[in-house]
């Protein structure tokens, strides 16, 4: 069965209205706020995720797909969105993976996200995992 759920944690978040957020809101519908095994750095304009195994927590909304037939077109302009097929020359700095997201109500599930794939060597953490503190501390 294919993963028909997306984890958003900064800009595609429902708070933001970003034109990339209209973009979600019209293909999937906010199943609700959860987290996932992760640690969020700050890199200066935007926040960056990237797994970990210890026991921190990147916070998000999980959403889903409202028409699955439109899954594969729907995540492929995601990926161009967050630059997962660069042009030649330009850095790949996303990657889309699945990730366990556990819902505030209490249930898991699984989702694809975008991980950062770029060097966060030096950079903060932002501790609370909520890139809600990210723009507050800007």
């Amino acid at each position: 069965m294919p993963v028909t759920q997306l984890f958003v944690y900064g800009s595609l978040l429902s708070g933001f209205r970003s034109p990339a957020y209209e973009y979600i809101s019209r293909y999937f519908s906010l199943a609700g706020p959860g987290r996932v095994r992760g640690l969020l750095y700050d890199m200066g304009t935007y926040p960056a995720a990237v797994p970990s195994e210890e026991d921190v927590y990147i916070k998000g909304e999980l959403y889903t797909i409202r028409e699955e037939n439109e899954l594969s077109w729907a995540m492929a302009q995601l990926d161009d969105y967050e630059g997962v097929n660069p042009e030649p020359g330009e850095p790949e700095l996303y990657r889309r993976a699945q990730a366990t997201v556990l819902l505030d109500n209490g249930t898991q599930a699984e989702a694809w996200i975008y991980w950062y794939d770029g060097d966060v060597q030096g950079r903060p953490v932002i501790a609370s995992g909520s890139v809600l503190d990210f723009i507050n501390r800007k």
